[in-house]
This record gives structure tokens, C-alpha cells and sequence, in this order.
């Protein structure tokens, strides 16, 4: 079984999914998905739309669709994971065997806050403290900031210029996870995923905020990985 990750707003795919085989039965494969202008990949222009992210990585990731496979992905990556689950269906090619998606809310909710990404730098930055997933030493540190604002900046237009198309549920079945102390994306927010899906559907809180797949780690893999053995 392949596992697709994809990361959140900012985040570099490799290094927050890098422990998780760690975590995981030996035969799952973690495939970390980098995304344009980050890590490895920083030089390259990062995608400010999502519908132009989803075509850049579904030719890239096609050639590995020859296993079973699950995608993950938290805050913006559940975005990325659903619509790339929706554009393989499109093309007719193989589609997940489940899809786990993490602290955001239903895709056809609209967003509860304004939009943030055009906001002057001040506020910008404050808003990303708000969410309490940049590491202090970042924040503090200017050259570090001048890299990441650009990248921030691209990747909330990504999540706050998304509007959700009308189509069919998916027919694999959806995982949703979210932290009990996450402002952003409580249980209202996140039942509703039920609707996009045909086949089975969870939703499981954890402790901690919107960033609880770092803090609670080892209680979201364990989850995860048994109910992934549960669908094989």
C-alpha cells in the first residue's frame, strides 16, 4: 500500500511526513508529495490557484497508481487530495482506496474567515502566528520570514481562492480527523465531508489544535494504519 501525503500551507511534504514510516507496518510505502517552491523544489514559482496545482502533480503521480494507494492530507493537502481524487476520476484512472483528510472543512462550506493571503505584511504574519504551526526560530528570524512569506502568501490564495464544483461523491471511503482545540475546523466543519463520499465514513478528534498531526502523532498514525489494514 502506497500513501500519498500531501503537506499544509508552507509545509515542506518531506519534512513533516519524514518519521512516519516510523510509525507504520513495514509494508506501507510513505510517498511524500513536494510541492513547487519548497525544499527540494524552492526554485520553482509555487502555484497560487488549486485547480493548476491538481494538473501539475496528476501526471507526476500517475506512473505510481500501480499498487493500492490512499492519499493523506491535512488543511490544504485535504484539499489537494480531494480534488486530485476527483481529477483521476475524470481521466479514468485508478483511484484511491481511501482518503484521509485532516483539519479542513468540507469542501462546499465556504470558508468562515476572510480571505487572508493579500493582507499587508504585519497582519499577514500575524495571522500565520494565529495558527500556531511556524516554528518560533522562523518567525524570529527575518531572512527565514523573507523566504517563507512569498511561499505563505501563494499557498493561502491556493486554500482562499478555491470554490467547490458540483459532482458525484467519491465511491472510496473518507477518513476525516480533526484536534479538539482547532478553532478553524471544529465538528460542524468537518461532518459534512460525509456527503462526498458513497462508500464509509469517520470522523475522529484528537487532542490538540489545528496542528495536532505533530503534537498527537503517534495516536493519528495508529488510526490511520488500522483502518487502511481494515480496507485491504
Amino acid at each position: 500500500m502506497r500513501l500519498f501525503c500531501f503537506p499544509y500551507a508552507g509545509g515542506n511534504a518531506l519534512n513533516i511526513y519524514r518519521s512516519w514510516p516510523d510509525y507504520l507496518p513495514r509494508d506501507f510505502e510513505v510517498c511524500a508529495i513536494q510541492l513547487p517552491g519548497r525544499g527540494n523544489r524552492i526554485r520553482e514559482p509555487a502555484h497560487t490557484r488549486l485547480d493548476a496545482l491538481v494538473r501539475d502533480v496528476e501526471p507526476n503521480i500517475k506512473p505510481y497508481l500501480d499498487k493500492p494507494f490512499a492519499f493523506f492530507g491535512h488543511s490544504m493537502g485535504a484539499m489537494i487530495s480531494f480534488e486530485l481524487a476527483r481529477a483521476l476520476r475524470r481521466l479514468q484512472a485508478p483511484g484511491p482506496a481511501q482518503l484521509f483528510v485532516s483539519g479542513r472543512g468540507a469542501p462546499h462550506l465556504p470558508d468562515p474567515d476572510p480571505p487572508a493571503y493579500h493582507l499587508p505584511e504585519a497582519e499577514f504574519i500575524a495571522e500565520i502566528k494565529s495558527l500556531n504551526g511556524t516554528p518560533k526560530e522562523v518567525l524570529e528570524h527575518p531572512e527565514l520570514m523573507e523566504l517563507m512569506i512569498p511561499l505563505l502568501r501563494a499557498d493561502f490564495s491556493v486554500c482562499q481562492t478555491y470554490s467547490y464544483v458540483e459532482g458525484p461523491p467519491l465511491d472510496c471511503p473518507i477518513t476525516v480527523f480533526g484536534g479538539l482545540e482547532d478553532p478553524k475546523a471544529g465538528p460542524e466543519l468537518l461532518e459534512p465531508w460525509n456527503l462526498h463520499t458513497s462508500a464509509a465514513f469517520k470522523l475522529r478528534m484528537l487532542p490538540g489544535d489545528h496542528f495536532f498531526l505533530q503534537s498527537n502523532k503517534t495516536q493519528l498514525l495508529q488510526y490511520l494504519s488500522a483502518e487502511i489494514l481494515e480496507s485491504l
